[in-house]
């Protein structure tokens, strides 16, 4: 999720762990620096942008890592905090409770969080909730300013710290409720049509949890279907895009697209270009703009050579979304303007209209 709700997630924990102990003020400035802490992990440079995009929320954000070193921090606390000098497990689940709610609230996300690095690098992520949802984040700001503005503890405020957690606990799951109904329906949709996808994956537009976007791949395309939450199956609409150029490209053979195709579970795409191969997260971002998309080989001969990895910066917004994403929230989105070009019927009559490449040897 982004720095701010991450935050105040750290500040809403701390007054609930250790306002009486510490002041709801202190507690909170305290508990929104803990849950930032994760997240410094984005300034480790691993060599390359591939390796940077895949090993970026792995230690820092392990269940594992903050059960061990909770005790640490948690020492440290008591010998800088009067409060907490005689509280040692107050302290050590201060500091458990602010790293592993940052990282179970990434885990809610696409991206992928290795929450049980190292015994498994393995990235969890819902996809439920997009990584700037408003709703989730105003109840714990509102309580973050409430205790940063109140003096001394009071039951109240106790009881503000766990509403704030609950509501935005209650919001999450609903996003899972909503995550389930969108995929529900676009695979209904797309059974009526006889299409049988090799894998779905069901995430939100930004900032809110009514407009769905579920990507299906299938063979050498993947579809885009948009789901509104207050329309009906005639609302859905869907776009397909081819998934990888026309020459023939064997993904296993180029280490960096391996990778990337590895870390995003399938959902990927391949672009060719004046410069050469690209790969590009179908996940995160709407095409053609993909928040992470890479250059990772050169054309050579009837095929590709590695190349170092080079991140692709594209626009995060393109003509007309903005408009489409407000009627989409009412039920309607109608074709998005920036994939006008891909749009199918309602039916999904036909999905050869996306020409297929020759098939890669590998």
């Amino acid at each position: 999720m982004d720095s701010l709700s991450q935050a105040v997630l750290g500040a809403s924990v701390g007054v609930a762990v250790a306002g009486r102990r510490l002041g709801p003020r202190k507690a909170a400035l305290t508990g929104a620096v803990l849950g930032t802490l994760p997240d410094l992990d984005v300034f480790w440079d691993h060599g390359d942008p591939i390796s940077n995009f895949v090993l970026h929320r792995g230690a820092t954000h392990s269940l594992i890592v903050h059960a061990l070193i909770a005790p640490l921090f948690g020492e440290a606390l008591m010998r800088v905090m009067r409060g907490l000098r005689e509280r040692r497990w107050t302290a050590y689940w201060l500091v458990f409770l602010c790293f592993s709610t940052h990282a179970l609230l990434d885990a809610m996300t696409v991206y992928g969080t290795q929450l049980l690095w190292p015994a498994s690098t393995y990235p969890f992520g819902t996809g439920s909730v997009f990584i700037i949802d408003p709703l989730y984040t105003l109840p714990l700001l509102a309580l973050t300013l409430w205790a940063l503005f109140k003096g001394g503890w009071s039951p109240g405020i106790g009881r503000g710290a766990a509403a704030a957690l609950a509501i935005s606990s209650l919001y999450l799951g609903w996003s899972l409720v909503g995550q389930a109904i969108a995929l529900d329906r676009a695979e209904s949709v797309l059974a009526k049509a006889g299409v049988a996808p090799e894998r779905t994956l069901s995430s939100p537009t930004p900032f809110n949890t009514l407009l769905w976007r579920v990507i299906a791949i299938d063979g050498d395309r993947y579809l885009n279907l948009y789901v509104p939450l207050l329309g009906g199956e005639a609302d859905v609409v869907a776009h397909a895009h081819p998934r990888r150029p026309v020459r023939s490209v064997c993904v296993e053979s180029i280490p960096p697209a391996a990778t990337v195709a590895a870390f995003t579970k399938g959902f990927y795409r391949l672009l060719e270009d004046e410069k050469g191969l690209r790969i590009g997260d179908l996940r995160m971002g709407l095409t053609p703009s993909f928040v992470f998309d890479f250059r990772v080989a050169e054309r050579v001969g009837d095929g590709y050579a590695a190349v170092p990895p080079v991140r692709i910066s594209s626009p995060r917004r393109t003509e007309g979304d903005v408009d489409w994403l407000i009627a989409g929230l009412t039920g309607r989105p109608g074709p998005r303007p920036a994939e006008l070009a891909a749009l199918l019927a309602t039916d999904l009559p036909n999905l050869a209209a996306v020409p297929a490449p020759p098939e890669a040897v590998c």
